[in-house]
């Protein structure tokens, strides 16, 4: 028999779905090539407890059929009922039929859980430096100033494959001060930004604008009829009141994002822009590209005539309203200003940037590879759809992956490191 150690997730899952089809511990042993010991310590270590419903019945004793009388509290005579496939074999409550009506505390087994619960321990067992003072001394050497330009742990990792350490391993020795001595510290990491979840507590407004048929609901529905289309999410960003304002574009699939400077948070600015990307693009790919629009009810975009609409009254692109105060319904853009954020933080006057920096900007953050592209960067993925040529027409250009700076001095000069 092999031992126990290092079960995989597909062992615990084999675990999982034997024990729902009532099989005996000795029969996963062998089915797994195991100790029916080493799968009884798996169900025991790992099985999660869910208490039993005491509204109708607070004291459940074995004896409660023997006693005179509703039992009121635990007495003398109490005594724990048992189950026998609870307690014993399998230990665990899965597939049981008298599961629903059981009145007992119940025992579950879940094989993720279980698996990351294992997980956890291991890392827990294994946390140490295992790096030469030589080792650490060169890894830090590339980490300073790529950090100092703003990128990521993982943006590092994508372009250095000769660090021979995860993601996790690095941000771990960071916090514990392995490279503290050639300057990389907690201080030199981005800023983790956690969007907090909508409580379902707003202010009711007043909606002065007919959204029937361009509400969120209508939007689900169209993507229901038209599964090949993938919205465009639109936004404002702006860091005061009175201006000015970047309109921003975020294609979710490509994790690709552009956008206008402007001086006015208006309806014929916002739609200007459109205008804009339309001719450049021709009527053709601007449809393929921005056919379908998602956005927020800001009054900067309510007159929707005048994005579905050109100037020659053709129809070019259909635009949805996302519900008030649910900026959750397009998540990506939201979480992709926090790169737009990294270089123009809040406070900063915008006064002096023109639409050059803007696209500058975004061709840095376009150039820094995501988890989610599988290490490429939103230009690669649009690139290889799209062409190099059409992130030109958009404002686009690649930025070599160690060049990228994504702070303030990008576009305010290094006085604002």
């Amino acid at each position: 028999m092999r031992k126990i150690h290092h079960l995989t997730l597909e062992d615990r899952k084999m675990i999982q779905s034997a024990i729902e089809e009532g099989k005996s511990k000795a029969e996963i042993g062998r089915m797994l090539g195991k100790d029916p010991s080493g799968i009884s310590r798996e169900i025991k270590r790992h099985r999660e407890f869910k208490s039993r419903n005491t509204f109708n019945r607070p004291v459940l004793c074995e004896n409660r059929r023997a006693c005179k009388g509703r039992c009121a509290g635990k007495c003398e005579n109490f005594k724990e009922p048992m189950c026998t496939r609870r307690d014993s074999i399998p230990g665990v409550c899965n597939g049981c039929e008298k599961r629903a009506k059981c009145p007992l505390d119940k025992y579950f087994y879940n094989a993720a859980r279980a698996d990351a619960a294992y997980r956890m321990i291991l890392v827990d067992c294994r946390e140490g430096i295992n790096l030469r003072a030589d080792e650490c001394q060169a890894i830090g050497t590339i980490l300073a100033p790529l950090l100092k330009q703003g990128q990521s742990v993982y943006q590092v990792l994508s372009a250095h494959r000769e660090i021979p350490l995860s993601e996790r391993t690095i941000y771990r020795y960071i916090e514990t001060g392995v490279f503290k001595g050639v300057g990389v510290d907690n201080f030199s990491l981005k800023e983790q930004v956690n969007r907090k979840q909508f409580k379902g507590k707003y202010k009711k407004r007043k909606e002065p604008v007919n959204y029937n048929g361009r509400r969120y609901s209508d939007y689900l529905l169209f993507m229901q009829q038209h599964p090949e289309m993938c919205a465009i999410e639109m936004d404002t960003v702006y860091n005061h009141p009175s201006g000015p304002y970047i309109q921003t574009f975020m294609f979710p699939d490509l994790g690709f994002m552009i956008g206008r400077i402007h001086q006015e948070k208006t309806n014929l600015c916002m739609s200007a822009a459109v205008d804009l990307y339309q001719s450049r693009l021709g009527l053709d790919l601007f449809r393929k590209l921005f056919g379908l629009v998602l956005t927020d009810r800001g009054s900067e975009f309510e007159m929707w005539k005048l994005f579905e609409y050109d100037k020659q009254g053709n129809s070019r692109l259909n635009i949805f309203y996302c519900d008030p105060m649910q900026s959750s319904q397009k998540p990506h853009v939201e979480n992709n200003h926090n790169y737009v954020r990294d270089i123009v933080p809040n406070g900063k006057s915008l006064m002096c940037i023109s639409q050059a920096d803007i696209d500058l900007m975004f061709s840095h953050i376009n150039s820094t590879p995501r988890k989610a592209l599988r290490g490429k960067t939103p230009f690669e993925v649009f690139s290889f759809y799209h062409g190099v040529e059409t992130a030109g027409l958009l404002g686009i250009q690649e930025i070599a992956r160690d060049d990228v700076i994504l702070r303030p001095s990008l576009l305010f000069g290094k006085a604002s490191l």
